[in-house]
């Protein structure tokens, strides 16, 4: 039965996470026609920015909360509980730093006045994203992934109801009102996540006023693991932060126009990459599923279990990614028409392609080295992929090569991180 758990649990997370990719792409769809391609352009300049708060906001609670109910160590009641008034703490400084920058943000680096109400938006959405965060790493730390998949299913239905329902009489209003609302609708979905998640919480546990209160040592044990877990995310979130910001500096010194920048960002980041990473929700639950599990026999000192688990999480998305990868190269215009109604962007699937299929076996990786509490590891790569992607963008860019520069910087963080990955994963087993 325990051999098969983390079997059952994976195939659980990948049902479900078809299903939400599958709704995913309905609402690429739908946004797309709605929208356009500047539409999407506009609303792609503003994800980088939304990642990194998202990324500060969590500040590493969900994976280190898995890892502790894992455990079993502490009440968690009182641990999930506690950390999360810390956590909206943390949202509103970021709520206020957002309102007094949100301009500057939008005009000087990314060049885009358009992107300012959307950039307003993220922060009303980061409290329930933070809560919704947390409940969810509560589950995946008992190792019960139903809650999880049926909130996400709920989560992306909402979101294409909602955008059917009004982004066409928004966009009378304009692309900027457009995005703004895409980003609030955030606020639904997130919402409908927290009550599957505090209807499925286990009816012994009763809430309390003081289960509010943050306890001195549960939290010096979170922050000792959420620190260098969102460490990891913050140099990564950082970096694709930076991303527009560097691309309309150096497009500008090449004498791009504006437009042409909004039009390839979005077709890279709006139609090429989503496309590319649709393998990666099976590697997202696998990694998700593998989390408790290494946790568990890691602490317990069975490495030979460990190691089991960790070629059979690699195995898996190669078996998925290797597939999709010969499609990718072989046939893109079909997926591509297929999705967006579009064959832009062919060109960059080729070359990016066979990239993807070691990013594919990087979410097990990553998932592995949290687990085992290597997340500093995991940190280190995390960087020394963003240096080498931060530099590569800057100088290729700058040779006239247009967003082929981003592309040599996105191949070249994939195939770093990927190998540093591998490489703390083994020394940390021997």
């Amino acid at each position: 039965m325990k051999k098969n758990k983390f079997l059952k649990m994976t195939m659980l997370l990948i049902i479900g996470g078809f299903i939400t990719k599958i709704l995913g792409m309905l609402i690429k769809i739908v946004m797309t026609r709605f929208i356009g391609t500047e539409g999407i352009g506009i609303y792609m300049l503003i994800m980088p920015t939304f990642s990194l708060l998202v990324s500060l906001t969590q500040f590493g609670f969900p994976v280190a909360i898995s890892k502790l109910v894992a455990e079993d160590r502490f009440n968690n009641k009182k641990l999930v509980f506690g950390i999360i008034p810390i956590s909206l703490g943390i949202c509103f400084i970021i709520l206020l730093v957002l309102l007094s920058s949100g301009q500057f943000i939008a005009t000087e680096l990314l060049k885009e006045e358009r992107t300012y109400l959307g950039l307003m938006s993220i922060g009303f959405i980061l409290p329930f994203i933070a809560i919704s965060s947390i409940l969810r790493a509560y589950f995946f730390g008992k190792e019960r992934m139903f809650p999880h998949v049926i909130s996400n299913i709920l989560e992306d239905v909402i979101r294409l109801v909602l955008i059917i329902l009004f982004v066409p009489s928004i966009l009378k209003m304009g692309l900027s009102y457009v995005v703004a609302f895409l980003i609030l609708i955030s606020i639904f979905s997130e919402l409908s996540s927290i009550i599957i998640f505090l209807i499925c919480l286990p009816n012994k546990i009763s809430l309390k006023k003081e289960d509010f209160k943050p306890k001195k040592d549960y939290l010096k044990t979170v922050l000792s693991i959420s620190i260098p877990t969102t460490g990891s995310r913050i140099i990564g979130s950082i970096g694709y932060f930076l991303e527009p910001i560097i691309l309309a500096y150096t497009f500008k010194q090449c004498g791009y126009s504006n437009n042409f920048m909004i039009t390839e960002y979005g077709i890279l980041n709006g139609y090429v990459l989503p496309l590319l990473l649709l393998p990666s929700f099976f590697t997202m639950a696998i990694s998700q599923a593998l989390i408790p599990i290494i946790s568990k026999t890691y602490t317990q000192h069975n490495l030979k279990e460990t190691k089991r688990k960790i070629k059979q999480a690699i195995f898996y998305s190669l078996v998925v990614g290797i597939p999709c990868t010969l499609l990718f190269m072989l046939i893109p215009e079909i997926p591509l028409r297929l999705i967006y109604n579009t064959t832009e962007g062919i060109s960059y699937i080729k070359i990016l392609a066979p990239i993807c299929l070691l990013y594919y076996i990087q979410s097990p990786l990553n998932g592995t080295l949290q687990a085992m509490g290597k997340a500093k590891e995991a940190m280190k790569g995390t960087l020394l992929g963003m240096i080498f992607r931060t530099a590569f963008l800057f100088v290729f860019s700058l040779l006239h090569i247009g967003m082929w520069g981003l592309v040599i910087a996105v191949s070249t963080n994939i195939i770093i991180v990927t190998i540093h990955q591998m490489k703390k994963v083994n020394e940390a087993l021997k």
